[in-house]
């Protein structure tokens, strides 16, 4: 924007407030307009979309409600429908990405369709200007899909401590610090003025197809769970039933004729469950065929099939595709199920560190999908 170090100021869009390191600045998703400096000192004018950092203190619910955010801004009319980069923010020291940082990096990169690949950058602060080996080797090491030359990851540097207060003895480190933020933005900006933008049509469609295989699977477990109860009420009438009949072998004949009543109504109940068991094994069988249509589109399209959510209704589709003797779809979700690394199963730990909040985020992100799925 055309701040010099001598000006001693800088730009500031928002007030930052005091929280905690874990949780996030931001409570919802933002976008900000910069414009005006087109002529002067930039060739372009900004759109700048801030979201909230994921896997913070308010737990996956609140990561949920972001991804709804982004989703409503990509598809109105008067939202964003293309982006030039998606920074994934990490600190030049880090030599491994933690299970949460993996965690916020899977989700964001899920997010996406195949073709924001080579707009993905890596942006590193605290850096002192040095090439960060080991926060690159940590990228490589997660498999994180980004933009890359030479085979190696597209990164820029920043080291911003433009509040600390210049005293005298701290001048010269502080201007270091200075002239690294003004490189890393100047080729950033290099890098926005030359790549093509991506529209985000597919992501708006890796979105959907991510919500319809949640609400799927929520049909699903629902099924499963009906289903559980008819066989629990239907075995149960059968005992009831197997009883009167012994009974009226052995009975005088006022009770035979109380027994036969009885024994006839067990069996319209009888006929009634085996009905509505019948019909919810073959909602069942829709819901879970839905559901691996979903997925077998969003290994298609999407950039990272496996969001962790995802891989834990991996779990469910693989074990009623099993009971269900489909054995070809079965082979097809373990060969997608095999390709999640040890990486990604960290990040899982994480978030299954809190099943209270994973269950309460399930169940509103379930509310939301109805909502949803009205105007698809």
């Amino acid at each position: 924007m055309g701040v010099k170090w001598e000006d001693e100021v800088w730009f500031k869009i928002v007030e930052e407030e005091e929280k905690s390191q874990s949780e996030s600045q931001t409570s919802d998703v933002i976008v900000y307009e910069i414009f005006g400096f087109e002529d002067e000192t930039l060739p372009y004018s900004l759109t700048i979309i801030d979201t909230p950092g994921y896997g913070d203190t308010r737990g996956t619910e609140h990561d949920v409600i972001v991804s709804e955010r982004l989703l409503d801004l990509f598809r109105s009319d008067d939202g964003v429908h293309e982006v030039h980069a998606v920074g994934l923010v990490m600190k030049a020291s880090d030599n491994r990405l933690s299970d949460r940082l993996r965690y916020i990096f899977d989700s964001v990169i899920s997010l996406f369709g195949k073709n924001l690949e080579k707009n993905i950058v890596a942006l590193f602060t605290h850096s002192d200007g040095v090439t960060p080996e080991n926060a690159l080797e940590a990228l490589e090491a997660a498999k994180i899909k980004c933009a890359r030359i030479e085979d190696e990851p597209v990164c820029f540097l920043f080291n911003n401590q433009q509040e600390k207060e210049r005293k005298k003895k701290d001048k010269v480190g502080l201007h270091n610090a200075w002239r690294v933020s003004e490189g890393g933005m100047s080729e950033f900006s290099e890098f926005l003025e030359n790549i093509e933008p991506q529209k985000l049509m597919t992501t708006v469609e890796v979105l959907n197809e991510r919500i319809r295989l949640t609400a799927c699977i929520q049909n699903l477990q629902e099924r499963i769970d009906f289903i559980e109860l008819k066989q629990t009420e239907i075995r149960q009438t059968q005992e009831a039933l197997k009883k009167h009949e012994e009974e009226m072998k052995n009975e005088m004949k006022n009770k035979y004729d109380k027994n036969k009543t009885e024994s006839e109504d067990k069996s319209s109940l009888l006929e009634n469950l085996e009905k509505e068991m019948n019909q919810l094994t073959a909602e069942k069988s829709q819901w879970l065929e839905e559901s691996y249509q979903h997925v077998v589109r969003l290994e298609e399209i999407a950039l990272n099939v496996f969001s962790l959510s995802t891989i834990v209704h991996f779990e469910l589709l693989s074990e009623k595709m099993k009971e269900k003797g489909d054995t070809e779809k079965v082979q097809k979700l373990e060969e997608m199920r095999s390709r999640v690394d040890e990486g990604t199963r960290g990040a899982l730990q994480y978030i299954l560190h809190i099943p209270a909040v994973m269950k309460k985020a399930r169940k509103t992100l379930w509310n939301k999908m109805k909502t949803h799925q009205t105007d698809m």
